[in-house]
């Protein structure tokens, strides 16, 4: 039979299923990504085909393989075509969801298969879990086949191993980090960050994307013309850094400073995830903060950028009220992470009784096109964990050359600081702990789909980690996974999800 013949709309494979049932036919169910084919995966659909008359296999859709940045590897219709050519294989068709719980419903199988991994149900999104329940709804029995020595060969370890998945610098560094940490023990530090309880300080941000369409370089005048196409706004600045927190931890209050003038109260609350319990303070003279970038579209390639924002200091009455709540909520939250862009927001005085009281402090002070060369991190008397850019390392230390460990080194002994990592682009990350021992991580995602706000993902991650203990090491390898996933979103459009990255996390580790 010709395998395209055997590749199905959903809804059609819906409709074959139940004139099957009626005939009397077994009908057999496997579901997967199914992202390189090896002897396991045969040995598994083979085994399913004798459970009954008829196997079919549903594949999940590439947007949704939720195993981080670079997969799939294949693409779905060459995954379809590849499941499709197998003579034991009869039906073949993407999957309309996630996970398998609705199509088991819509397909009413006798018999959902699994492999023998899944007997315990372990799984960290829970997906086979839900999986298990539906087609016990169904009626369906639930089978797992054993793969008859192929346990421990799966597609991502393949992948990993001999596609050009990763660089050569990143594959040996995974096979030296696999033989200190499994993937259920990082798994296991990152799940116990949830009951934490954090206070995020800093600076509103709103993001606004144009995408334009350049049309060319004006006849009258010198500049670019371009065609307006659409817009969308994203939360920045602090809310991005509470929402990538709150999916971690689970309590976050996030304290900020918005304008009278446009507040935009309204959007960022709706942006906010359920557990940020924000507190805002609004400044009578300003609006709240507004970045615009004019984007060529479709490449995502910034053309210009608009600040519409107030950073001269605040407000005498208004620094007293800040400095009073603050001096009331600090002591209450295990550990306070400062993200400060320099817009105004912190006051020397502000910062001074941040140092003094918080129970653990992290700090990110930013470098941007408002501040450049006056929101040095140098500014902060003291903190416990500090992550910054090397460029921003390197500006506060007034030097452009000396190595990046002489000055990780200067920074800690200024600042009294334990821990602290710095971002380095597409070279990675190097963490230092007091003890004097440097960790470089390299990059786990080579596909930049956006740059901006990667850095927040990052520290927002690491900050709990920091804060609960982690060694530098294990803060390292999970701060890049952060910033995979970050580069590889559009602003801040999406949060780093727990889930996702737990399975970014096992599929770095096979």
């Amino acid at each position: 039979m010709d395998p395209f013949l055997k590749i199905k709309k959903f809804e059609e494979l819906l409709q074959i299923t139940q004139s099957l049932r009626e005939q009397g036919k077994r009908i057999v169910h496997c579901h997967g990504v199914f992202d390189l084919m090896h002897p396991g995966h045969i040995r598994h659909l083979r085994a399913a085909k004798g459970e009954g008359d008829v196997l079919v296999v549903t594949v999940t859709r590439d947007e949704h393989v939720n195993k981080g940045p670079g997969r799939p590897v294949f693409t779905l219709a060459l995954r379809l075509e590849t499941l499709a050519s197998l003579e034991f294989v009869d039906y073949v068709a993407a999957n309309e969801w996630p996970d398998a719980v609705e199509t088991i419903k819509g397909i009413k199988p006798h018999v959902f298969a699994k492999g023998n991994e899944f007997r315990n149900l372990d799984d960290v999104t829970g997906a086979v879990a839900r999986e298990y329940s539906a087609a016990e709804e169904v009626g369906a029995r639930m089978h797992f086949t054993d793969d008859m020595g192929f346990e421990d060969v799966r597609s991502t370890s393949l992948l990993n191993t001999h596609f050009n998945v990763f660089s050569d610098e990143t594959r040996e560094f995974l096979a030296q980090f696999r033989q200190r940490y499994k993937d259920s023990d990082v798994i296991e530090k990152l799940d116990g960050l949830k009951n934490l309880r954090g206070l995020v300080i800093g600076d509103t941000i709103v993001d606004e994307y144009h995408y334009c369409k350049p049309l060319g370089k004006s006849l009258k005048e010198n500049m670019v013309a371009m065609r307006y196409l659409n817009s969308e706004r994203f939360a920045g600045g602090v809310l991005a850094c509470a929402n990538h927190l709150a999916n971690f931890v689970g309590q976050v209050r996030m304290v900020s400073c918005l304008g009278v003038q446009d507040s935009k109260t309204d959007f960022i609350v709706s942006k906010l995830k359920h557990n940020v319990e924000p507190k805002f303070f609004y400044r009578p003279d300003a609006p709240t903060t507004v970045k615009s970038r004019f984007i060529e579209h479709p490449y995502l390639s910034k053309i210009f950028e608009a600040y519409y924002f107030e950073d001269s200091p605040l407000p005498a009455d208004m620094e007293d009220d800040l400095y009073a709540y603050l001096d009331r909520v600090l002591p209450e939250y295990d550990f306070v992470m400062v993200t400060d862009y320099g817009h105004g927001f912190l006051s020397e005085r502000v910062i001074e009784l941040i140092a003094s009281k918080a129970k653990f402090l992290a700090v990110n002070a930013q470098t941007n096109a408002g501040n450049y060369g006056y929101n040095l991190i140098t500014k902060y008397p003291r903190a416990d964990f500090i992550c910054i850019d090397e460029p921003e390392l390197r500006l506060s230390m007034q030097d452009r050359t000396s190595p990046i460990e002489v000055l990780i080194q200067k920074l800690s002994e200024k600042l009294s600081v334990s821990k602290v990592i710095i971002t380095r682009g597409h070279i990675g990350s190097t963490a230092y702990s007091s003890d004097g021992h440097y960790y470089h991580t390299p990059v786990f995602s080579s596909r930049i789909v956006d740059r901006m706000g990667a850095g927040d993902a990052y520290f927002a991650v690491a900050t709990p980690c920091a804060a609960l203990g982690l060694p530098m090491d294990l803060l390292g390898f999970i701060g890049n996974a952060a910033g995979a996933f970050a580069i590889g979103i559009v602003g801040n459009r999406d949060s780093i999800e727990a889930i996702p990255l737990f399975r970014f996390i096992k599929t770095l580790l096979k």
